[in-house]
């Protein structure tokens, strides 16, 4: 019997997507020999050579394995889950959410529950999908940016068919990570019968010792989410990973598109995934961290301008820092007029392009910078103290 015993999968699904017989592609019965199967071009890619483009044993004519076991593998291996069983791969974290959507939510009828401010794609999802979205903010207060625990459970006991709870951690836009006692106190929260969804695109950043990763061989309601987007700086490759029981698994996998991982990324992936290429991202993120150590102590001189203190935990690769009224020093005195002048001053100006996060909830007068090179840090630096002092 799976844990906890208030979860049960079958109830969670959709029942059209747990009855799916999934398609079968050509792929998933013989990868080797004469392959006359999948009406392909027999006679290879139509890209010049030498084009420049890295086509080394990829075999652009063929399709690409449909499962990638290979990837799942090293990726299980990475954060130590027992095998490629526990894997999905998506076309970034945005395919793994909207079929999280797709599986289990009833357009109209079930709902999901966010925690904004957080990342704007999942209530996106649930908008293409006709699915509710119940909201319950971050506590804001001090820049703390911490879910509420007591206040979602008591929306859960209010609203019928919640079927996803999403957790950013570290979170975007806040930086900041979610204590794992508050994951697993949603997870055995006996009035919650859907997934809770936690979403660790930056927790590399921040340290193994945050990812709740060791709690998916315990718990069949929770799936985490990461990418090689961020500290893997493969951003281009689109590619998502989604951590579950074998269970859940095999419904993403039954319900994806085939093919949905090219022999491209898959590639890049793989040789992401060796030994070396760990070891580099990993001395790429203690490189970041480092800079971002030495931005936030360079931002503390532009506060006589009137930039505010950085807020959330800065445990990502960026720093959200407000703007405030001239001659201010309090972060409560924020000014989202002058910020968004300073973000298109910056942008359209100087050549210096940040993201204007002011709109949302405890991120008044917000600008999130994300950690450069130490030249680009330079510029950001110098450009950012003109802005402010024009503005």
């Amino acid at each position: 019997m799976s844990y906890p015993p208030h979860f049960n999968l079958e109830q969670f699904v959709r029942p059209n997507i747990f009855a799916l017989q999934p398609y079968r592609c050509a792929r998933d019965d013989y990868q080797s020999g004469i392959l006359l199967d999948a009406n392909e071009n027999s006679l290879g890619h139509s890209i010049p050579e030498p084009s420049g483009f890295p086509l080394s044993g990829v075999g652009l004519n063929r399709y690409p394995d449909p499962s990638h076991d290979q990837v799942k593998g090293l990726f299980a291996s990475l954060r130590g889950l027992p095998d490629e069983s526990f894997v999905f791969l998506g076309v970034g974290s945005d395919e793994v959410i909207d079929l999280l959507f797709r599986i289990c939510c009833i357009p109209g009828r079930d709902k999901v529950l966010v925690t904004p401010p957080t990342y704007g794609m999942y209530a996106v999802c649930a908008q293409i999908n006709d699915v509710p979205v119940l909201k319950v903010p971050l506590d804001v207060e001090g820049g703390l940016f911490q879910v509420q625990i007591d206040q979602i459970k008591q929306v859960i006991s209010r609203e019928q068919n919640i079927k996803l709870i999403f957790i950013c951690s570290p979170g975007n836009p806040t930086g900041t990570t979610i204590p794992l006692r508050d994951i697993q106190a949603l997870l055995e929260f006996p009035e919650f019968h859907g997934v809770v969804v936690v979403d660790e695109a930056y927790i590399d950043f921040a340290g193994e010792e945050h990812s709740a990763v060791p709690l998916v061989q315990k718990y069949a309601n929770l799936c985490v989410m990461q990418t090689l987007s961020k500290s893997f700086g493969l951003a281009a490759i689109r590619l998502g990973v989604a951590m579950a029981q074998p269970s859940l698994i095999r419904i993403l996998s039954n319900t994806k598109a085939p093919y949905n991982i090219s022999s491209l990324t898959a590639q890049a992936a793989t040789s992401a995934l060796s030994s070396s290429g760990v070891n580099l991202m990993k001395s790429n993120v203690a490189l970041i961290k480092q800079m971002q150590a030495s931005l936030l102590s360079s931002l503390k001189h532009l506060e006589r301008f009137g930039l505010g203190q950085p807020l959330g935990g800065n445990h990502a690769n960026f720093i959200l820092v407000p703007v405030l009224h001239r001659g201010s020093s309090s972060n409560t005195d924020y000014d989202n007029t002058r910020a968004t002048k300073i973000y298109k001053k910056l942008a359209e100006e100087m050549g210096v392009v940040v993201r204007y996060r002011g709109g949302e909830i405890g991120c008044g007068g917000s600008l999130r910078i994300t950690v450069g090179t130490e030249e680009e840090n330079r510029v950001l630096l110098a450009r950012l103290e003109d802005a402010l002092r024009q503005e």
